[in-house]
């Protein structure tokens, strides 16, 4: 495979943000997925919020499985620490390192047949455990390396591009998280950058497990009639639960959406994300009415979208272990090896 590095040259007019970055400091190579692929607008959305956050890039460990939407964090954060794993095993790899440095933004990046099928189990322990992370799934229903077969997120009824119907139940990963007690739930859809800058924005705040499902349509394979993750039916069925912004500590609060009732939720950075309800009757700090709204519109045939639960008092995996506040990574011998006074102490306490 040919890899296409962009030049380092950058226009001396780039406006930088406060940590002294441009929006190009955030790429990565030029990508090789097919023209319009759904994943390349992920990948513009989350360089635009690591951009618009002042994260710096080597403060952030990405980490994919395998797949085409795996292939994308070479796409975005070049500067950032990077780990391809192998297929539905990118949860426990990135577990196990932010158990070693937690002093890190953890962005894992999957896909549906990644997360949904080889890596079920993967995903949904993460997600029990509250793994701080934020878990991106770029969703199209189909294995696009391995020419379109359906995935295991395909709705029944769907068609293929070879008008195979599917007759599988879907695996709805939004579904799991909430269940199984992920602390920031969201869905989106590639094609709507305006939704999606700031989810990815407030994911990443959020400072426990952290779920985006992002509906990516494939235009090689699943885009097409009788798809139920094109773009035309995504754009046609979409039910979006609220608009959003999110504003930084001490930052300007500026939008451009239409007057409407808001709804502000403090994270645990200081961080605040307003949520404009298109829908009176939506609240996202109910994690079980959640899972009620969105399979009444799942049954009218929508995608809702949006913001679906936040919880902003979450803990991570970290305060349930009680770990150490310095990183494991960075502590010295004294402290990994007390010796054998302090372990006969620690045996005395168990018997």
């Amino acid at each position: 495979m040919t890899y296409i590095a962009k030049p380092r040259l950058h226009h001396p007019t780039l406006t930088a943000n406060k940590v002294g970055y441009t929006r190009r400091d955030y790429e990565g190579r030029v990508s090789t997925l097919c023209a319009g692929c759904g994943h390349d607008s992920i990948s513009a959305a989350i360089i635009q919020a690591c951009w618009e956050l002042d994260i710096e890039p080597h403060r952030v460990a990405k980490l994919s499985g395998i797949g085409c939407s795996s292939k994308t964090p070479d796409y975005f954060l070049g500067a950032s620490h990077g780990f391809n794993t192998v297929h539905g095993r990118m949860p426990s790899v990135l577990t196990g390192a932010s158990l070693a440095n937690r002093d890190l933004l953890y962005l894992g990046v999957s896909g549906d047949g990644d997360s949904a099928s080889i890596g079920l189990g993967q995903f949904a322990n993460a997600m029990r455990r509250g793994v701080n992370m934020t878990y991106i799934v770029e969703n199209n229903g189909v294995y696009g390396l391995t020419k379109g077969q359906f995935s295991a997120t395909a709705d029944r009824g769907s068609k293929s591009k070879k008008g195979v119907i599917n007759s599988d139940s879907p695996i709805d990963l939004v579904g799991i998280a909430l269940q199984l007690g992920a602390t920031f739930v969201a869905r989106s859809f590639s094609g709507d950058k305006e939704q999606l800058v700031p989810l990815i924005k407030g994911a990443m705040a959020h400072g426990g497990a952290a779920f985006i499902d992002v509906i990516s349509p494939c235009v090689t394979f699943n885009n097409h009639g009788g798809s139920t993750k094109s773009y035309d039916y995504i754009r046609q069925h979409n039910e979006a639960v609220s608009r959003i912004d999110f504003m930084s500590p001490g930052s300007e609060i500026t939008t451009d959406y239409a007057p409407g009732e808001a709804f502000d939720v403090q994270q645990h950075d200081g961080s605040m994300l307003r949520l404009r309800k298109l829908h009176a009757d939506y609240n996202p700090s109910d994690r079980y009415a959640a899972m009620s709204y969105m399979q009444a519109h799942a049954a009218r045939g929508e995608v809702v979208t949006g913001l679906l639960f936040l919880d902003p008092l979450a803990n991570d995996l970290h305060t349930a272990l009680n770990t150490s506040t310095t990183a494991l990574n960075a502590l010295g011998m004294e402290q990994l090896s007390p010796g054998a006074a302090t372990l006969a102490k620690i045996n005395d306490s168990l018997r």
